[in-house]
């Protein structure tokens, strides 16, 4: 069995390869999903909302793996995701059930982690993951999504 550091590392080194790879920025975004929700047993949904530049100040549901959402377009302060955009903050909720401006996508979902995406200074995106237990997220789980997304605004 590896510890989390190490499988930190191997999923970070499979997603470097994907960013690199061949294909279109939706590819290569849902191959990350994939990833994700298969290299870590508590992510659930995993998926990106990116900035609509047509729209001011709205997410547009971009590739994810789960459930399908009803949530396909989100204001900048609506709902975690909107809350995350809005406050170009990362967002851990350990439980949705505290949270009054929660958007919920299923009835299984307990908690849920949100990391924007920037680039050139301006949030692009974010990547958004669920998970049907509460308080699965560490101190250390965000900042290692943290360095993923910083990764991933290279292809944004």
């Amino acid at each position: 069995m590896i510890d989390i550091e190490e499988r930190y590392k191997r999923l970070t080194d499979r997603i470097i390869s994907t960013i690199d790879g061949e294909g279109d920025r939706d590819g290569k975004l849902r191959s990350i999903c994939e990833i994700l929700s298969k290299g870590i047993d508590h992510y659930h949904w995993v998926g990106f909302y990116l900035v609509d530049h047509e729209k001011e100040k709205e997410l547009v549901l971009g590739p994810y793996v789960g459930e399908p959402t009803d949530h396909v377009r989100i204001p900048f302060g609506k709902g975690i995701c909107g809350q995350a955009a809005q406050s170009e903050k990362t967002f851990v909720i350990q439980d949705v059930t505290t949270q009054d401006n929660y958007l919920s996508c299923s009835v299984n979902v307990r908690s849920e982690i949100v990391v924007p995406i920037f680039k050139g200074g301006e949030i692009a995106g974010e990547l958004d993951i669920d998970s049907h237990v509460r308080g699965p997220f560490s101190k250390e789980e965000s900042t290692w999504l943290e360095e993923i997304c910083s990764l991933i605004s290279r292809i944004m």
